[in-house]
């Protein structure tokens, strides 16, 4: 199997629980891209969310892609081109947003640098049993600023690629259905993390970003890797020619793969790509 790329969802797969890129499967993926391989950082987190790691693995200098919003919106890391972009129809978001107001559930917009959110709306949520600032963890890993508005119906007149919206896992589990039900014809949504709950347009996840941007550059489904570990990774390692699974991946995701290697603290992309690439 000759591979050309190389896709790599973040959080839980690329980097560790520390968010950080170990040492080993930092040297695995700058060797693949040495040996002409594209790297493409694919992920939920905003464009500006993956800049840093894409500068860390020198993609800028590799011809290297960033999918964000779970593939609404594509860049070449290199030229900082817009290769892709789906935001979300205008009335669906706006109808979207005032119905998370019947729920206990922060929402979010992301644009540019900016993470805007409701004034007054509460930041924490109780995790693992203890407090967690939501908002303060997505600006601080995503290098956001934080502004604060009256509603998000005052950034809905532009184009928006993604609605956030975070609550406690066990809220979201009993009412994702409730939250998403009246939209399923008209956006997206999927689990990104236990807890977090995503819109965007229609039709977007991974898979349909990769299929719409690689095959462009002379790259076939066959010859790509995705590595993965949650719900919203399942479209592009269905898609790719060789899908992997974390081994701390979801039991939903390791079916969808054609193979499981460790965990993303036990250098899992590293260990696989021994096996795949020699």
């Amino acid at each position: 199997m000759a591979i050309k790329a190389i896709a790599l969802d973040i959080d839980g797969t690329l980097t560790n629980d520390k968010k950080v890129i170990t040492p080993r499967t930092r040297e695995a993926l700058l060797a693949a891209q040495r040996s002409g391989i594209r790297l493409i950082l694919s992920s939920g987190r905003p464009v500006q969310g993956l800049r840093a790691l894409a500068a860390e693995l020198d993609l800028q200098n590799n011809d290297g892609l960033l999918v964000a919003f779970n593939g609404a919106h594509v860049v070449d890391a290199q030229t900082d081109e817009v290769l892709f972009d789906q935001p979300m129809p205008e009335g669906a978001l706006r109808a979207l947003v005032e119905h998370m107001h019947t729920f206990d559930v922060i929402p979010w917009i992301t644009e540019g640098r900016n993470l805007y959110v409701e004034r007054g709306m509460r930041h924490v949520i109780t995790y693992r049993s203890e407090p967690f600032d939501i908002v303060e963890y997505e600006r601080k890993h995503c290098d956001l600023e934080l502004i604060e508005v009256d509603s998000l119906l005052e950034v809905c007149d532009r184009p928006q690629d993604k609605l956030l919206c975070a609550s406690e896992p066990e809220y979201l589990q009993k009412h994702w259905r409730a939250m998403y039900e009246p939209f399923t014809a008209a956006l997206s949504g999927m689990f990104t993390a236990d807890f977090y709950f995503e819109f965007m347009a229609p039709g977007i996840d991974k898979g349909h970003a990769l299929a719409g941007a690689l095959p462009k550059l002379g790259i076939d489904a066959s010859e790509v890797v995705a590595f993965g570990d949650g719900q919203n990774d399942i479209s592009m390692i269905t898609w790719a020619g060789l899908g992997v699974a974390m081994d701390n991946a979801i039991d939903e995701t390791k079916a969808a793969a054609d193979m499981v290697t460790a965990s993303n603290n036990e250098d899992g992309i590293a260990l696989a790509l021994k096996k795949i690439l020699g």
